[in-house]
């Protein structure tokens, strides 16, 4: 976890901050392929509940707690944080808040705008730094169209139709 403090953050040591987020939340992913993260048929977030599912077609199921962090968008190559996004439950939203409180605290632009210009790696970035500041146990990108959806989610629970 990242100690918070009042002080700024100057931009090579956020920039630094992000890589060592990035590499843990890959080693997180990669522990979850043991039961089949990236390999499922589908997959779905219910809002209303607030589970990411994973699914396939032999009745296999991967559920785990979900926050959405953000969105980036292929079309225009933004960022778009879910804190600002209606589309998304304000209980989805909640780590997304944790995370621009941070760069609040910390003087960090990236964190408390709304919309950026990105690149995908900087969106997985983005989601490492939620999931270790909000300590997830790993993160998703889900295609939505033209978009892609990065959430955050907590411990994965298995089961299979019988």
């Amino acid at each position: 976890m990242v100690a918070p403090n009042n002080s700024k953050t100057s931009p090579e040591n956020f920039d630094h901050l992000l890589e060592e987020c990035l590499q843990e939340l890959q080693l997180k992913n990669d522990a979850h392929t043991t039961w089949g993260l990236g390999s499922f048929d589908q997959w779905n977030v219910d809002q209303e509940v607030g589970d990411l599912v994973f699914s396939n077609a032999d009745g296999t199921q991967a559920v785990a707690p979900v926050q959405i962090i953000g969105s980036f968008s292929t079309r225009d190559n933004t960022w778009l944080w879910a804190w600002d996004n209606p589309s998304i439950l304000e209980p989805l939203k909640q780590d997304a808040f944790k995370v621009k409180a941070y760069g609040e605290q910390h003087g960090i632009e990236k964190l408390t705008t709304r919309k950026l210009d990105s690149s995908e790696e900087e969106a997985w970035k983005l989601a490492a730094l939620a999931a270790r500041l909000c300590g997830a146990q790993g993160a998703y990108r889900g295609p939505a169209g033209p978009s892609y959806i990065f959430m955050t989610f907590g411990e994965v629970e298995l089961s299979q139709r019988k």
